[in-house]
């Protein structure tokens, strides 16, 4: 027999619909995480557990636990389970309740969950990127320092020269003090990034997927372990367009009457990965004389901002037949070489 469990997940508490199979009784229950034993609640079902949640960025340490106890975990697209429910009325209840009666009738709307390995990768690649981002914050406080002591310095404010400089200008003891402790942060975040840096590497190093992925032009150590941690494992899509609105580069259709019509892209998917892409690029229709040409076509139709999505879509969909077929870049474009004459001849 199986104990099937619709967990209403928040924060600080949770509400629980549960029923075993053996007697079909349900029963309810709310449980505050900083008042009740919430192991102790779930280490008494024994057995075959399964417990459906929604997706939520504050269940990470209540999945692990239930992983740990051996129990079955199920996560909900929030959407999906939303639109199925029969009542507009929405409370905690009625939500565990409507997660219960979805996987009795076997008709959960789960969502894929990365391995434990992937998961620690792309937490590390979402914490590098925001040190970036806090470092660029950093330097633009320091830029306007430089302006606000009539010194136009831009890029070159954070070479050797230009920092020496920097420090050689006149300022007030305010300013001067903002301009030593920016100047010290820039220096953290320089070396905790490094630091990243290097441990993302060995990661790589070790992962024959993101090796091959690099050989392709544009690629570096962020986008290919975003791909690879990302997109894995790739038999779960179906092609090319899937991997595209998986991701959220794929347009929105807005068609009706006989007339099509496309929108912009859903950016539905990873927003880092997304970024990645589009940063990945830029660098790659500057060496791929394919990409190139597609990217100079399109820009010169629709325009530099549109060219370069569609470039980081197509640079994507590349990734995933890489990863797909197993192969590398030159494999790639061997295949392409000897597709041509083919398709000329019919």
């Amino acid at each position: 027999m199986t104990m099937y469990c619709g967990v209403d997940f928040h924060a600080r508490q949770q509400t629980i619909c549960y029923c075993d199979t053996a007697d079909g009784v349900i029963q309810c229950r709310e449980l505050h995480h900083d008042k009740d034993d919430v192991r102790a609640f779930y280490a008494q079902f024994t057995g075959d557990v399964i417990i459906g949640l929604e997706a939520s960025g504050y269940s990470t340490w209540f999945i692990e636990l239930l992983e740990t106890l051996g129990h079955q975990v199920f996560i909900g697209n929030s959407t999906e389970i939303r639109r199925r429910a029969r009542s507009r009325q929405k409370t905690d209840r009625r939500d565990a309740e409507l997660l219960l009666d979805l996987l009795l009738r076997q008709e959960f709307p789960q969502v894929h969950r990365p391995s434990f390995d992937s998961r620690e990768i792309l937490r590390l690649l979402h914490y590098r990127h925001r040190l970036v981002q806090l470092r660029t914050k950093c330097k633009n406080s320091l830029q306007a320092l430089a302006f606000s002591a009539g010194a136009a310095k831009r890029a070159t404010l954070f070479s050797q020269k230009g920092r020496e400089r920097f420090l050689e200008l006149p300022m007030s003891a305010a300013m001067a003090r903002q301009r030593s402790e920016w100047l010290t942060f820039v220096a953290k975040f320089d070396e905790r990034i490094k630091e990243l840096d290097g441990w993302l590497s060995e990661q790589a190093r070790q992962d024959e997927r993101v090796l091959r992925l690099q050989t392709h032009p544009g690629i570096g150590l962020l986008t290919s372990l975003a791909l690879v941690h990302g997109l894995e494992p790739v038999s779960r899509f179906a092609g090319g367009r899937k991997v595209a609105a998986y991701v959220g580069l794929e347009p929105v259709e807005y068609s009706s009457g006989g007339k099509q019509k496309f929108g912009s892209i859903s950016k539905g998917g990873s927003r880092l990965l997304r970024y990645l892409l589009v940063e990945a690029a830029q660098t790659a229709v500057r060496r791929d004389e394919q990409l190139q040409r597609f990217y100079l076509r399109l820009c010169h139709k629709r325009g530099a901002q549109k060219a370069k999505v569609a470039a980081a879509r197509k640079l994507l969909i590349r990734s995933y037949i890489l990863l797909r077929d197993r192969i590398d870049y030159a494999e790639f474009r061997a295949r392409g070489v000897e597709a041509r004459p083919a398709r000329l001849a019919t």
